[in-house]
Parts: structure tokens; sequence; C-alpha cells
């Protein structure tokens, strides 16, 4: 099978209920500009894409999160990854919130991170890169 069939990818990937990987739309001047100068950090994972960002220091507040379904960006709300002090969770924190509030909503855009304690994003990488 050759990669355009998908043989290499996690079987994750080929999952379409879930999103194939996230993004984040920031601005790397981070206010300094006359306008936005947008960058864009992705990972696999929601996780690997929130740790991204608070490793490069990259408030909550100045992030714009998705969920990429077949090329589509679905908003997320950044506010499902923060703890009470307003601070980016860390897994196993953010994955165990993301799971309660899918489980009390249903809301799809979170479910599978730790879905009745199995991950659906576990043979994913969580290297989060950018920004592009």
């Amino acid at each position: 099978m050759s990669l355009l069939h998908g043989s290499s990818l996690p079987p994750s990937k080929r999952d379409r209920t879930i999103p194939y990987t996230y993004e984040a739309q920031v601005d790397r001047l981070r206010g300094a500009g006359s306008e936005p100068l947008t960058g864009s950090y992705f990972a696999d994972t929601l996780c690997g894409l929130v740790e991204l960002l608070a490793g490069e220091g990259i408030a909550p507040s100045q992030a714009r999160l998705f969920a990429v379904y077949r090329r589509e960006l679905t908003p997320l709300d950044a506010g499902r990854c923060l703890g009470e002090d307003g601070a980016w969770l860390r897994p196993p924190r953010l994955c165990r919130a993301l799971e309660q509030h899918f489980l009390a909503t249903g809301d799809e855009r979170y479910r599978g991170h730790v879905e009745d304690g199995c991950c659906a994003y576990e043979d994913r990488d969580t290297t989060g890169h950018g920004p592009y």
C-alpha cells in the first residue's frame, strides 16, 4: 500500500469521528504590531498542542484553538484547557478535564481524550510543531 492510501498513518488518523490534527493560531507579534501577524502551531493531539503553547510561553488569551477534521477548522473553547488559575492544564489533568466535559455535555469536539480510561489518541505523536 502506498502512503497515499494511509498505510503509514496511525489507526486513529483514519478515524473520521475525531480530529485529524489540532491547530493553534497565535499573533506572533503578541499584540505589538499594528495588525496581528498570525502564526500556526500544530500537534496530532490537543494535549501536545497545549504543552507546546505552554512551553513557548503563549498565554491562553493569545491563542485560538481549532480541531481539524478533513481540512475543516472547527473552533475549540480554550477555556476547556485551563485550570482554575487560568493557566494551561497539563496531562493528565488536561485529559481528565476534556473527558469530564465530553461526558457532561456530549460535545463531540472533545471526545476520545481519555474516554472511559482509554485515550483514542494514544497511537499518535504528542510532539507539537510551529510556528508556521
